[in-house]
């Protein structure tokens, strides 16, 4: 009898020291109790406090063809390398960003002719496909209304579906990155229905086709800032028709500290609570080293601004 009750308390106890341990590494990050994740960028280094704050890793310049391959046939994958080594070694999702673009490509690429230049884009993809299998998503084709790449007729031109050269890309991509999601992602988009709904048509290609597994919108604050929240939802709405996943892949917010809470406040939750949306990335988070004036969350001194401090307080109860 006496040594039943001393396994049955030992029993509790490590129970109850079971429950302990996963609230507490439950609490070091918000973002880490929930379904959906909450990413940001890594640029030259990591960041000491990333994991505290985000839980998904895409880099900010490092998977750019432009920034791997500067010089034809000598490709750098040192920045790559270590936003996904890290990226690996927390467990969090790695996002491959981009495989085609038409904006940071190689100087060399547009002076090629059409021959060597599919060539030059497949060697591409399958170098990247072979060096980050484990990538949980791709950015297969980035901004495809508004920075078509300077070798797209090489690869497919418009086609007799208006966009050949993306369904290329990718069928190409398909077959480098099996076991990832592919995407495509647009900026510009979360403020206008009209682009949305041209943004669309192009997914519904690839998905008659089999080739697309989610949507990105890139939401930086030169549309979030004075985007409306009815307009958002008509939007995310719009992107959702197509019953194919939602990303929010590039999110920033400016303002002070009393106007980017506000907006913070007003405009985080319509993308977060959305079951469609199905994972956040923050395009920067510290002082000095966003894209964009205004929109960091920590201080260079690694003070949190208001904003932050909401958004902490919010995922732990949604």
């Amino acid at each position: 009898m006496l040594k039943t009750k001393i396994i049955k308390f030992c029993t509790i106890a490590l129970s109850l020291t079971l429950l302990v341990s996963l609230s507490t590494s439950k609490n070091t990050n918000a973002a880490m109790s929930h379904s959906k994740f909450l990413g940001n960028i890594i640029s030259n280094n990591i960041p000491s406090n990333f994991d505290t704050y985000w839980n998904q890793v895409t880099p900010e310049n490092a998977t750019k063809w432009g920034s791997v391959e500067a010089n034809r046939g000598n490709m750098n994958w040192s920045g790559a390398d270590l936003a996904y080594n890290y990226a690996k070694s927390k467990n969090f999702q790695f996002k491959f960003h981009t495989l085609v673009w038409g904006s940071q490509e190689p100087d060399w690429i547009s002076k090629l002719s059409a021959a060597d230049q599919k060539a030059e884009v497949s060697e591409w993809i399958q170098a990247a496909g072979k060096r980050y299998s484990g990538a949980a998503f791709v950015d297969v084709v980035n901004e495809p209304l508004h920075t078509k790449p300077s070798y797209r007729n090489a690869i497919g031109g418009d086609g007799a579906t208006g966009w050949d050269w993306i369904v290329w890309s990718f069928e190409q991509a398909r077959k480098a990155f099996p076991n990832s999601k592919l995407l495509l992602n647009e900026y510009g988009i979360i403020g206008d229905p009209n682009a949305a709904n041209n943004y669309v048509k192009i997914a519904n290609i690839l998905k008659s086709k089999g080739l697309i597994d989610g949507i990105g919108i890139q939401c930086h604050q030169f549309n979030m800032d004075n985007v409306s929240v009815a307009t958002m939802k008509t939007v995310l709405n719009t992107l959702s028709s197509t019953g194919l996943p939602i990303y929010v892949s590039e999110l920033d917010i400016s303002g002070d500290d009393s106007t980017q809470l506000a907006r913070y406040q007003q405009k985080f939750p319509v993308l977060w609570e959305n079951p469609n949306v199905k994972g956040i990335t923050l395009w920067g988070y510290i002082q000095n080293q966003t894209w964009k004036p205004d929109t960091y969350l920590i201080t260079s001194s690694g003070a949190e601004r208001p904003a932050l401090k909401w958004l902490k307080s919010y995922l732990s109860t949604h």
